[in-house]
């Protein structure tokens, strides 16, 4: 049988036909828009998705056996508002999770009502892309089309409703909303009443390989598939994407070194770390996870690469950072280009170079950037290790991950071994395992990424230069708390 899984991005979706052996027989990707209308907004017409998913998977079936296709499922960019009226119609372009607009809204919520209230309702505190933020955002700006909202859904939810007919989410995306009970896998009521909506208005809830739905016919015809194709409920984005790497059961890690950058650490129980530096939320395998996000990680090496240095060579920029140049550079980095998420929850944040001589150098500084994200990384997993979870190996994944010079900082500053998929396809092909095992081809999410997930190689760490990292990254941690007051002044 084939699976088709979809991976709807901030600038793009990308869709793949995954045979029941986990071999991938087509790809293809479609862009779409994304809107700007005022500084700091940021938002997507969620027809512009449709579109694309209906063309995207057209043209990904069209020399395949139509009749094998058995199963949908997605993950998607998480936190994005996507509001319809009693007629399911979109009233307006959503808010994507990278928007800016809610800092008054987030600092209510933490503040008001306090982060000790948030963490016992939804294991929780506010952050700016968060959805009830933005759900108050518009009761406080939009009232008249607040008034009108009958459904709150979230991005990759909207493209299964168009798909079935139902209103949906899982719970690993619903996570990220602010609006679930994550331990106890329900809505929270009282932050339901916080944002003046109903449970009415909430989708129904599924785990992320339960089958939420059929084709219906109108959408069957169109893209010429049977009405018989299940639609997974899918899962949030990182959640999908831990799938896809196999990330699944206690202990179990994955590193994302991406645009922005995460580590994803699966449980078997619900935990909360003091001062919730890291989302506690439900995994896509119907456990749990704790993540830390970092909003810039390999976008800091393009911004240094492509913006200051003005080159695309980055291999050849990496070239001059040998051995034993690792663990002795002098120069600091602090990796906040669009403030900072996990652990320090800043939007003031910023980036910065500390500690450069007369004698340092073009790849000192380049050095520096690779080992300012591989340290800011690390403070989420110090917050999960000071919960007592031991982690002792990771995979390793992004297009950050390809750099071997990269990989070896990360795992001797980590001090963990670091492994590689064999496929890497992300959120796209986790939401066509998830698919794959809500038709059965598999008797759990478990059983499933043993039988699929390969490893191609690892990056084990050295304890010598483990050592010289551990020095440095204590200083490193010491860089961010004696800046924040100034941060905060340099706002305006």
């Amino acid at each position: 049988m084939l699976y088709i899984g979809v991976d709807l991005g901030t600038s793009a979706v990308k869709l793949l036909l995954m045979d029941e052996k986990g071999d991938i027989k087509n790809i293809v990707s479609k862009e779409y828009e994304l809107l700007f209308p005022h500084p700091g907004w940021s938002e997507q017409r969620p027809q512009d998705w449709v579109s694309a998913v209906k063309e995207g998977i057209k043209e990904l079936v069209k020399d395949a056996d139509k009749s094998q296709v058995a199963g949908i499922g997605a993950g998607g960019q998480m936190h994005g508002l996507v509001v319809l009226d009693k007629d399911d119609n979109v009233l307006r372009p959503a808010i994507l999770w990278n928007d800016g607009r809610t800092q008054g809204e987030t600092d209510y919520l933490n503040n008001e009502i306090g982060k000790d209230k948030l963490s016992e309702y939804t294991g929780n505190i506010a952050f700016a892309g968060f959805t009830a933020p933005k759900i108050l955002w518009m009761k406080n700006n939009e009232p008249e089309l607040f008034n009108k909202i009958a459904k709150i859904m979230l991005p990759k939810d909207y493209i299964n409703y168009v798909l079935t007919g139902v209103h949906c989410t899982d719970y690993s995306d619903a996570s990220g909303m602010l609006l679930l009970d994550v331990k106890n896998k329900k809505w929270s009521k009282e932050m339901l009443d916080i944002c003046s909506v109903t449970e009415d208005q909430m989708p129904k809830l599924f785990e992320s390989y339960e089958v939420v739905g059929t084709l219906k016919k109108d959408v069957a015809d169109e893209l010429g598939l049977s009405e018989n194709v299940k639609v997974c409920a899918g899962a949030g984005d990182n959640a999908a994407a831990a799938i896809g790497t196999a990330t699944v059961g206690a202990g179990a890690c994955n590193i994302s070194l991406g645009t922005s950058g995460t580590i994803f650490i699966s449980s078997d129980k619900f935990s909360v770390d003091d001062g919730n530096s890291l989302h506690a939320f439900d995994h896509a395998d119907g456990k749990f996870h704790l993540m830390g996000c970092m909003l810039s990680a390999a976008s800091c090496n393009k911004w240094w690469m492509e913006e200051i240095l003005k080159t695309q060579d980055f291999a050849g920029e990496q070239a001059p950072i040998s051995d034993d140049k690792l663990g002795h550079n002098h120069v600091y980095y602090l990796p906040y280009l669009m403030g900072e998420r996990a652990p320090h929850n800043d939007p003031y944040a910023r980036s910065c170079f500390l500690g450069m001589t007369m004698d340092s150098s073009r790849a000192d500084m380049t050095q520096a950037v690779l080992e300012g994200v591989a340290f800011g990384m690390r403070d989420s997993l110090e917050a999960a290790k000071a919960m007592g979870i031991k982690v002792e190996k990771s995979m390793i994944c992004g297009g950050g991950a390809k750099s071997p010079l990269w990989r070896k900082i990360f795992a001797n500053v980590m001090n963990i071994e670091l492994t590689i998929p064999e496929t890497e396809q992300g959120p796209g092909y986790g939401g066509a395992i998830l698919a794959a095992v809500g038709c059965g081809e598999y008797a759990s999410v478990d059983e499933a990424v043993k039988k699929l997930i390969k490893v191609t190689g690892s990056t084990k760490p050295e304890p010598e230069l483990a050592a010289l990292y551990e020095e440095r990254y204590q200083t490193y941690r010491k860089l961010y708390p004696a800046l924040k007051n100034l941060f905060t002044e340099m706002k305006g």
